[in-house]
């Protein structure tokens, strides 16, 4: 009876160990917190739910779940630590992505790229805040890149590049870049209203032109032409990308595209999220440096929201036709939720003002400019 008693969880986090005990309640209330804001309030629930729970099988005592042989620790093995798991999400998210909007309107391109200037200032402020000699936060040049692709609100890359770089904070850069994605309607209104007029939120943009196949085709495969050439560290992400887009839009593939985008990203955010939440053990999670990446994430989003609408305004003002800068904040790549925001903000200016699809083009843009943004680190110091 007493060797059972030393076995249960009440003896070893109440008893044993105290203060582990403490931080695995305080990290199973954060799990638990996680899966109320995705059932409760719909805060990307396909990942939070399976990062939440994995959060709680993380942190329970005794039995190590994240240990090589255990449950946790053998999906993790399985794709996340070799960063396969991002990999083939990003075919399933590009089987299912329209690229029309992009190939119609290619200047929105320039939106896409601005917006990861958040990327870029974020590792310089990581540094920065490492020269405080704050007690806890020290960041390294790889760790600081890590953090600063929080910015581009993608979390499968966000994933990747930190697998690579700094696998240990991996949890706490994964919930920052899903967290900060599923708040995008309370992040980015303010920031756009507060940079715009509502002379320029009433701007209304020109119909976009049909796109033919041949175009939809060529599309995938000249931009992986261009990665190989130009970028060839970015090219797992980008072939991933284009890859499973060349599935939807050959014509002849649908059943390899109907698997790529249904059951292939379905099974996958399941292990991803459960592999994810293994990282959020309260020994790894509980530190300052965690505190450090959430603030550092929120800027980072907060600086490509707002370049990308900066830069909005200046391409009105040097285009012969009317471009909304609305449309610029969409250049982050939370898709297609930054999209829907767009236009919100533009019908409360113009109940007729659909910005819909224009800001999908720079949706999409911010897509294959956060994977550039991570090939482009992992050049330099990979």
């Amino acid at each position: 009876m007493l060797e059972l008693w030393h076995s249960t969880g009440l003896y070893t986090m109440f008893i044993a160990d105290t203060a582990l005990g403490l931080k695995q309640i305080l990290m199973i209330g954060l799990s638990l917190l996680l899966i109320w804001l995705a059932v409760r309030k719909d805060f990307e629930p396909l990942l939070l739910v399976p990062i939440g729970f994995g959060g709680i099988l993380a942190n329970i005592p005794v039995i190590h779940l994240t240990a090589p042989d255990q449950l946790l620790g053998m999906i993790s093995a399985l794709g996340l630590e070799n960063g396969l798991y991002p990999l083939l999400i990003f075919v399933g998210v590009g089987a299912m992505t329209d690229f029309g909007p992009l190939i119609a309107h290619p200047k929105v391109a320039l939106l896409g790229a601005a917006a990861q200037f958040g990327i870029f200032a974020t590792l310089l402020g990581a540094l920065a805040l490492s020269g405080l000699d704050i007690p806890g936060i020290h960041f390294s040049l790889r760790e600081a890149a890590s953090i600063g692709i929080i910015g581009g609100a993608d979390g499968p890359t966000s994933i990747y590049l930190s697998g690579k770089f700094a696998p240990h904070l991996m949890g706490a850069i994964a919930v920052a870049a899903y967290s900060y994605m599923a708040l995008v309607p309370i992040i980015q209104p303010p920031i756009m209203r507060l940079l715009t007029s509502e002379e320029e939120r009433k701007i209304v943009m020109r119909q976009l032109r049909p796109v033919s196949q041949t175009e939809r085709i060529l599309f995938p495969l000249l931009v992986t032409g261009l990665c190989l050439l130009l970028l060839p560290a970015a090219s797992p992400l980008i072939g991933a990308l284009m890859f499973g887009n060349l599935l939807r839009e050959s014509g002849r593939t649908e059943r390899l595209a109907r698997c790529a985008s249904n059951e292939l990203i379905n099974i996958l955010t399941i292990l991803l999220g459960l592999s994810v939440g293994a990282k959020l053990e309260a020994e790894q999670f509980l530190s300052p440096a965690t505190i450090g990446i959430l603030v550092l994430g929120l800027v980072a989003f907060a600086i490509g929201t707002a370049a990308g609408v900066l830069l909005g305004k200046l391409m009105n003002a040097l285009s012969s036709e009317p471009i909304n800068p609305l449309i610029g904040a969409a250049g982050v790549s939370a898709m297609p939720m930054s999209s829907r925001v767009v236009n919100l903000v533009g019908q409360e200016a113009d109940d007729d003002n659909y910005l819909l699809m224009h800001a999908m083009g720079a949706n999409l843009a911010g897509s294959i400019g956060s994977a550039v943004a991570a090939g482009v680190l992992l050049a330099l110091l990979g």
